[in-house]
Order: structure tokens, then sequence, then C-alpha cells
């Protein structure tokens, strides 16, 4: 799979796409431009990596044992192919995950499951149940439930968390959180942070003005949370 990358030394920030999104989007719209500061100044090293959302949670053609089957080989491919490929280019010792809407899910959920190899997880505009129905958002594993589509859902299992050594290291993290007044997944992104608070995992939530899900906002996002 394609990736790229940017910056030259600092903090390495595995930045996941948006809902179907492709690895140069971040560039295109104009975000890792409003990291350059950061990127210049060997603050951050920053890794866009692709999408395979369609052939995953929205790929409708299929039944849903096989979308979250094939989430955990994307899952596999970050784990086993781009955290190696991480090491070879970046010795800072610190990796963060970040994302925007469909990429803060993933952000999220890789951190909260793997949370001894990240310092840092950013959420932005994120939706982080996807088996919810929220207005026109519907339920990606269309009603299906089983022990994977539990434990790749942070809104559900974080409820649960109950070993000493994930909790430990899941506070250990810096987590953020942020998201639009009016954005539909609002009221998710609240209930996160307060299961986070429940389980003595503390957290940072922004609220921002209007949906603020949309790239003009995430470019001014960027810079204060990555």
């Amino acid at each position: 799979m394609e990736l790229l990358f940017f910056g030259h030394s600092g903090r390495a920030v595995i930045f996941f796409p948006t809902r179907m999104a492709r690895f140069y989007d971040y560039e295109n719209w104009g975000i890792i431009g409003s990291l350059s500061q950061q990127i210049e100044n060997g603050e951050i090293q920053v890794f866009c990596l692709d999408s395979i959302d369609g052939e995953s949670f929205y790929n409708d053609g299929v039944f849903p044992s096989v979308r979250i089957d094939r989430h955990l080989q994307y899952e596999k491919y970050i784990l086993d192919e781009v955290m190696p490929f991480i090491g070879q280019q970046n010795n800072s010792g610190y990796v963060e995950t970040a994302g925007c809407s469909m990429g803060a899910y993933h952000a999220i959920n890789l951190a909260m499951k793997y949370p001894w190899l990240f310092k840092k997880a950013v959420g932005i505009s994120g939706r982080y149940d996807l088996t919810d129905n929220i207005g026109d958002f519907k339920d990606l594993l269309s009603g299906f439930h089983n022990d994977e589509v539990y434990f790749n859902m942070p809104a559900q299992y974080i409820a649960n968390l109950n070993d000493d050594r994930l909790l430990t290291a899941v506070r250990n993290m810096e987590i953020i959180l942020a998201v639009g007044e009016t954005d539909p997944f609002l009221s998710g992104n609240q209930h996160l942070s307060s299961l986070l608070w429940e389980k003595g995992i503390p957290n940072q939530f922004h609220t921002w003005e209007s949906n603020a899900h949309r790239p003009h906002y995430w470019r001014k996002m960027a810079p204060m949370y990555i």
C-alpha cells in the first residue's frame, strides 16, 4: 500500500485518512501545509496512510463479518508493516496516532487496543461506535455483532476495560478529542470522554463552533492538537 511521509525528525505521527479517502488527501486539502512549521522545525514527522474503508466498513456487498475481518487485516498491515517502516525512518521513540472523521476512529481504536506502542492519540470529528445509527449515518455492520466487532468499537469496550496493564498504558497516553458543537457525532464524543474519565483515563475534550467537520476547520485543529 502507498503512503506519504513528511519531515525529517521529531515525533512520528500516523495520520489516518477520512472516510474512504486517500493517502494524499491531507496534503491536497492543505492540512499538511498547516503543519509545515512543526514539520520543518523537526518537531513532527507525519505518515499519511491510505484507506481500505471501501473494502471493509463501507463494503455493503459483503457480509458484515467479512467487513470486520478486512478491517483487522488493515490493522495487521499497520502493526506489521507501517510500524517497522516508521522505526526505520524515525528514532524518536515517540509515535502518536491521529485522524479526522473516520480517521479519528482508526486513530483512537488502534491506540486504545495497543497503548504500549503509542504516546498520544488525537481524534478530530470522530465516530467511535460504527454500529450506532446517528441521523444519516447508518450502522456500518448492519446489525451484526460478535466479539471482533465489540473489541473494535471504543465506545463499547472501554467501559469494560479491567486489565491493569492495559489501563496503566492507556492512562500514560495523551488523549485529545475535538468535535464541532453541531456535529452529529458530538454526543458520541462526549460519551467516550466520560467513559475514559470513569476509568481514570485523563483526556482533553475540545468543542468547536458549528459542525467543524470540514478541511477548513481541520487545517486549524491539526496544528493545535497534533
